[in-house]
């Protein structure tokens, strides 16, 4: 797939991306490193990032990147990890990509929040918090672009149960509301920023269905999943590689085109796959009446504040 235009001439811009050591992520930092930027990626383990760092040098050679230890399921770990970004010249977009999908039951994170709501949604509410004020005060205009899913489609929100505790545990139906409430925020945050006369613009992007086996090789770690001639024909009808799928993120970041608000994600049918194009969401995905009190809640259990009009 070629690249969107125009994915060219991006020396002197800075884009830091949550969890950049593989999937998605890896793929952002390495289209946006071989354009010019500069990358930080921002994850957990320094092993991986160091791996990320090789495949950059070889695959982008010249390129600036660097990594700084985040780990989005401690807000001790956020609160440290934020301070090496905002001393940045600039920031020209925040890729908040970085996230969870548990598999083995309900999990917590440090601070006792479920793993998938507290590091999907709390753990990037909390950095985005800590970051704004540099992000505002730069001259650049810049970018915070939320990783949402097509799995939005499938949940609702319920603000009584934010963490999942009532009932039976199902990990998708986690998950998805999850992600909702990533794009909830990430829409909510666009409305506030506009009220305040920012210049900082907030953007959801999503990447289809999009998946290891399809994407080329690359020397990270872990090792992407290689599948079988049959698994890869079989996701070749409805996905792509998550070299693909990060195309929409990545537009969403440094695209001209795009714009404060806007929901980007694959042009091909129900939006699996395809280049990256504006996209629609649910509606109830931008309603006021559910973005208003998630703020507030997402606000009171970080303990961090925006400092923006509702």
């Amino acid at each position: 797939m070629a690249a969107p235009r125009p994915l060219q001439g991006l020396a002197g811009r800075t884009v830091v991306v949550t969890g950049g050591t593989g999937g998605l992520g890896y793929w952002a930092t390495e289209q946006l490193a071989a354009a010019g930027a500069t990358v930080v990626i921002a994850a957990r383990t320094p092993e991986k990032g160091q791996a990320a760092l090789a495949s950059l040098a070889r695959r982008a050679p010249g390129s600036d990147a660097r990594f700084v230890r985040l780990d989005l399921a401690d807000l001790a770990s956020v609160a440290e990890a934020a301070e090496e970004p905002a001393a940045l010249p600039r920031i020209d977009a925040l890729l908040a990509n970085a996230g969870v999908l548990s598999s083995k039951g309900r999990q917590q994170t440090a601070d006792g929040f479920e793993m998938m709501m507290g590091t999907n949604l709390l753990g990037h509410v909390a950095l985005i918090g800590r970051l704004l004020p540099a992000l505002s005060a730069q001259e650049a205009p810049a970018r915070i672009v939320h990783l949402g899913s097509i799995s939005h489609e499938f949940f609702r929100l319920d603000l009584d149960d934010l963490q999942a505790t009532a009932g039976r545990f199902r990990e998708f139906r986690t998950y998805g509301r999850s992600k909702l409430a990533v794009m909830t925020y990430g829409f909510e945050l666009d409305r506030r920023l506009r009220l305040a006369g920012s210049t900082v613009s907030s953007i959801v992007a999503h990447p289809g269905f999009a998946v290891d086996e399809l994407s080329p090789h690359r020397d990270i770690l872990p090792a992407p999943k290689k599948g079988t001639p049959v698994t890869r024909a079989a996701y070749r009808v409805v996905g792509q590689g998550k070299d693909a799928g990060a195309w929409p993120l990545v537009a969403a970041a440094v695209d001209p085109r795009a714009e404060g608000g806007q929901y980007w994600g694959p042009a091909g049918w129900r939006q699996l796959k395809g280049a990256p194009t504006v996209v629609d969401a649910k509606p109830y995905a931008r309603d006021p009446a559910i973005a208003r009190p998630l703020w507030t809640t997402a606000e009171e259990l970080t303990g961090v504040t925006h400092h923006l009009p509702g």
